[in-house]
Order: C-alpha cells, then sequence, then structure tokens
C-alpha cells in the first residue's frame, strides 16, 4: 500500500522510517511546511520508495491509501477532516484538537463517515501498559481503588514548542487521562488540579505550569492520581500503578526507570535512565503506526477513536479550570 505523511518533524520522521521497514508499505509520499525536510525524508529514503508532495492536495490526491498527520497541533483537526473526506483512514498524533469544544465540533461534522480515525496515544500500544489492561480485564486485581500515573519529562522542550503545545495538561497529561481511562474502563467525573512554576519563566507567560498533579474520581469510585513535571533530572520517568483489592500491577518500572533507591544494598534499576519519549517508547510508535497499517487494510478498527481522545481532552480542561479557580471541577461543567 502507499501511505501518506503530514509534517516531518522528530515523530513525523520516526514514522516515515516505521513504515519504509513494514513490508505492507510500498511507496510513501511525505508533506512538509519546511521544503528541505522534504528533501532530506526523499534523499534519506530514496526516490524510488519515497516522494515529496508540495501540498496537503496534492497528497492526497496522489493514491494514498491512509495518512499519518505528525503536523502541528493547531492544524490537526483541519487535516483529519480532509483525510476523511477524502475517503482516506488517518492516524493523527494527540491532541485531536487546540480545545474541547473545536474537538467536539470535528466529530459531529464526521458523524456517520465510515472512514476510520486513529489517534496517537501511544501507550496504548506498549507491551507492559497492555498486559496491565489484560490483568485489569480478567479481573486479577479485584476492584480498582487507585491508578498512578506518571509523566515527568526530563526538561522542557523549546520555547517555540511550548507556545503552541496546549499546555501541560493538553500536551504531557492527555497521555495519562488516556491510560486511566482504557485501563479502568471508566470515564472520569471529576478532577482537582494544582500547579507550580519553578523553572523558565515563559511558563507563566503562556498561563502555564511546568510542574502538576492531578486527583481524577472516575465513575465507579477508582482514584486517578497523575504527576507531570517539565524537569525531571535524572530522566523520563512513564509508568502507572493500578492498585486493586486483590493485587497492584505496574507498567514503567523497567532496569531505565529513572530512580534510585536509598535502601541499603538496593541496586535496581541497574540500567541508564531513560532519556527521551523514543528511547521509552520506540517499539509503542512502532506497534501503533502497524496497527494503522491493519486499519487501513480494513482489519481491524482503529485503537484510539476521536471519542477516545475527545474524552482525554476534556479531563484536561477541566484540569485547566480547576487551576485557574482553584477548586474541584466536575467534567461535565467544560462539555458545555
Amino acid at each position: 500500500m502507499r501511505i501518506g505523511v503530514i509534517g516531518l518533524g522528530r515523530m513525523g520522521a520516526f514514522h516515515v522510517n516505521t513504515l519504509l521497514a513494514a513490508t505492507a508499505v510500498d511507496s510513501l509520499v511525505v508533506a512538509d511546511i519546511a521544503a528541505d525536510r522534504v528533501k532530506q525524508i526523499v534523499d534519506d529514503g530514496g526516490v524510488d520508495r519515497v516522494r515529496g508532495a508540495d501540498s496537503v492536495a496534492a497528497l492526497l490526491d496522489s493514491g494514498v491509501h491512509g495518512v499519518i498527520v505528525a503536523a502541528g497541533t493547531n492544524s490537526h483537526t483541519e487535516l483529519i477532516a480532509a483525510c476523511v473526506e477524502a475517503g482516506l483512514p488517518v492516524l493523527c498524533e494527540k491532541p485531536l484538537a487546540r480545545t474541547g469544544a473545536e474537538g467536539a465540533a470535528l466529530v459531529r461534522h464526521l458523524a456517520g463517515s465510515a472512514v476510520p480515525v486513529q489517534i496517537g496515544l501511544q501507550r496504548r500500544h506498549d507491551v507492559a501498559f497492555a498486559a496491565v489492561k489484560t490483568a485489569v480485564d480478567k479481573g486479577e486485581l479485584g476492584f480498582l481503588t487507585t491508578i498512578r500515573s506518571t509523566t515527568l519529562d526530563p526538561e522542557p522542550y523549546s520555547q517555540e514548542f511550548m507556545a503552541s503545545s496546549g499546555g501541560m495538561f493538553r500536551d504531557c497529561g492527555v497521555h495519562d487521562f488516556d491510560t486511566i481511562r482504557w485501563l479502568s474502563g471508566q470515564d472520569a467525573v471529576e478532577v482537582y488540579a494544582v500547579g507550580s512554576n519553578q523553572g523558565a519563566r515563559f511558563f507563566s507567560e503562556y498561563g502555564d505550569v511546568d510542574t502538576s498533579a492531578v486527583v481524577v474520581t472516575l465513575a465507579e469510585g477508582t482514584l486517578g492520581l497523575v504527576s507531570n513535571t517539565r524537569y525531571n533530572g535524572r530522566g523520563y520517568d512513564v509508568r502507572v500503578e493500578v492498585h486493586g483489592s486483590q493485587d497492584s500491577v505496574a507498567a514503567g518500572i523497567d532496569h531505565g526507570w529513572p530512580m534510585r533507591s536509598a535502601e541499603p544494598g538496593a541496586d535496581f534499576p541497574a540500567g541508564p535512565p531513560h532519556r527521551l519519549a523514543h528511547n521509552r517508547f520506540g517499539d509503542a510508535y512502532r506497534r501503533e503506526v502497524n496497527a494503522f497499517l491493519e486499519v487501513v487494510a480494513g482489519d481491524r478498527p482503529s485503537p484510539c477513536t476521536m471519542e477516545d481522545a475527545l474524552e482525554a481532552d476534556w479531563i484536561a480542561e477541566a484540569c485547566m479550570r480547576s487551576v485557574r479557580e482553584r477548586r474541584p471541577v466536575r467534567i461535565e461543567e467544560v462539555r458545555g
């Protein structure tokens, strides 16, 4: 099959490499606002397998069977709609939209379409996270008491990226919010969020925080506890701990876990700390893309729908209001 890729930054380039290694893919068409990125990808991949398109319209009209969108957040809704209206299955990086209202409008606009949309929340494709999901679904943990989901970045991305990222909760915490919903099978009903700034001043200038903590109350009474920061000096720490009435299980506590124990004689974790998302989740990103190829082929439904992503976005929006107003916020308040 032929696949299109829109947006050739770090994530888009990673997806291109995954696609070039996929036996189901014989050619790619790529597009980016930066012509030099297109040229580099074509040169690296070889003109016999990769060609550039000078516009999104040209890419959509190039005979592709599906499209991966790795462009900036501000273009997500427009590009998803364009792909679906062209009859092309699409995998779009998170978030779904800039706001919950914008995402909800997109879902309404595309309601009734049979064209599948997959949103890139890659933890669903991580082997350990999937094993936790299996344990929960089998009832091995009993009823769920708490789910602790953590995303701690070693350092902030550039100020330019942060200015258009959507902020801590929509850019970073949204992964944790989706993880909690997916693992528990429960929707969120209320959040209480707090945040602080001790690092770069530009976070405050954008009305954002560099560190946050959230309590998420789920529909059946399970409590989700989410912690995020842009300044975890030891490394990239992403994990989830699920505690139940009968058992507990975790993902992300491996030999690259960026933590050191103060217990006498303890030498775990023994490996170098994870530093980058691609280091920790490289295999999950590849499985996510391969799942999309199965979606394009009609062999499976989307593993993460627009509706899934929208629910995570509503939680993020409620967190932003909670920080501003310093109170618990029910999800129904932000749905409008």
